[in-house]
């Protein structure tokens, strides 16, 4: 068989129904429940669907995908280095992609923020990254109990999930999850209490909960409903962790990468973790990839002491590398910017329209949404976006955020026809009449 033709049959074969996919695949999938088209192709901020249907995509991935689908530039360095037939797979040997990625990584991004942080390769998702970070700050400190937070979200798998505070994941589990204590997030018990300082006491000596090894958090909450913290709680969470000689992670496995304006979403608040966990858009343009980011200190490992198969993924080193070039240019980080405060503006016009929806805006960067009045409400704005070429997914405890994940460099009006699909949704959910 050619290769022509071996093509064209993946393309035929591809095309079917979504009830195919019943018979197929685990009931565990998810997205496809909500948007249900088998889709063929994409680029930039669309989707296509087998019959040619554009959508505009604001889901990307759940922010894997920050340059968009197929960005032609990520894509070319990807080609590029298959052509020339460059290793796939490494474990953890020393290759030509991983020391240009380390290279970049160090100079465009650690170098100009101060940071000193190794890199440690672990498997391909973010809760391997969560993992490895966990397992270190344990055996660094000798202690085991970890401190995480109510609606956070740190991954499925058990050490991870241990942190995660959605009890329907949590049920799945079908074990015990311990060694992590949860604690209020900045804001979850309303803005009269001081959620660090309720911390702090509860770490004293009548507080009743041992020295932890961590304190795992993520600066805007994703999963759980867009919930920012702010800079002044950070700082002095970070405050906290020094005296009680606790080590701050910081999981920005989605907020990371510039989703919230900055590479690293912990800039704004002038902190330095000592363990830094990054997924999702680090790949570049969807390669599965994970780092945990460890102050040299705190490089306490063993040699094997913590490994994966797939930490050696050299088409995410050529990918990455690749997407930091981007880092490089002053005028990205001003696109950025003024792509956020676009987003910003529109959302804000959107939920001034009409007080009785109570509606507002969550978020910042990149990452922003509209909290609604209930999950019943954000899934109607959803599929009313879907049915006019929008994807846009639902986020936070009771699904009732409706989160926006847009390119970070969407052209201009490409986010401007979202952001009016999404205006016309809220309109069409409002009203009760069908989508």
């Amino acid at each position: 068989m050619t290769m022509d033709l071996m093509q064209e049959d993946v393309f035929q074969t591809g095309r079917g129904s979504p009830e195919e996919f019943e018979d197929l695949e685990s009931a565990v999938r998810v997205y496809c429940r909500s948007f249900d088209p088998i889709f063929s192709r994409a680029f930039g901020a669309h989707m296509f669907d087998q019959d040619g249907r554009r959508y505009i995509d604001f889901l990307m991935g759940a922010g894997t995908l920050s340059y968009g689908h197929n960005d032609p530039y990520i894509k070319k360095s990807v080609l590029d280095y298959l052509q020339a037939d460059g290793i796939l797979h490494s474990l953890d040997l020393h290759t030509a992609a991983k020391l240009t990625f380390l290279r970049k990584f160090r100079d465009v991004i650690l170098i100009p923020r101060g940071l000193q942080h190794r890199v440690q390769f672990c498997g391909p998702t973010g809760a391997n990254a969560v993992e490895a970070a966990l397992k270190l700050a344990r055996k660094v400190t000798g202690r085991s109990t970890v401190i995480a937070f109510t609606n956070g979200y740190h991954g499925a798998s058990l050490g991870a999930l241990a942190a995660t505070a959605n009890s329907g994941m949590r049920a799945a589990a079908g074990c015990a999850l311990t060694g992590v204590v949860r604690m209020p997030f900045d804001g979850f018990l309303g803005e009269a209490v001081d959620t660090i300082a309720l911390l702090d006491a509860m770490l004293e000596s009548g507080g009743g909960i041992d020295p932890p090894a961590a304190i795992l958090f993520e600066t805007v909450q994703a999963e759980g409903g867009i919930n920012v913290a702010s800079t002044g709680w950070m700082r002095r969470l970070s405050d906290l962790a020094i005296r009680h000689g606790s080590l701050l992670i910081v999981d920005d496995i989605q907020a990371g990468c510039g989703r919230t304006g900055t590479f690293f979403s912990f800039e704004r608040a002038g902190i330095t973790p000592d363990i830094i966990c990054l997924s999702k858009a680090i790949g570049g343009i969807g390669m599965p990839m994970a780092l945990t980011l460890v102050r040299p200190a705190l490089d306490l490992w063993r040699p094997g002491e913590h490994n994966g198969t797939f930490r050696g993924n050299n088409l995410g080193f050529v990918a990455a590398a690749a997407a930091l070039d981007y880092w490089r240019d002053p005028g990205f980080d001003a696109g950025l910017r003024q792509r956020a405060g676009r987003l910003g503006e529109r959302l804000a016009g959107i939920a001034a329209g009409d007080a009785k929806r109570r509606i507002e805006v969550r978020g910042l960067g990149m990452i922003q949404g509209l909290r609604c009045r209930d999950g019943t409400q954000a899934v109607a704005i959803q599929r009313a976006a879907f049915e006019r070429g929008l994807i846009v997914e639902t986020c936070g405890p009771g699904g009732e955020v409706v989160k926006l994940l847009p390119p970070l460099n969407i052209p201009e009006d490409d986010l401007e026809e979202g952001l009016s699909i999404l205006a016309q949704a809220v309109e069409v959910a409002a009203s009760g009449v069908p989508t």
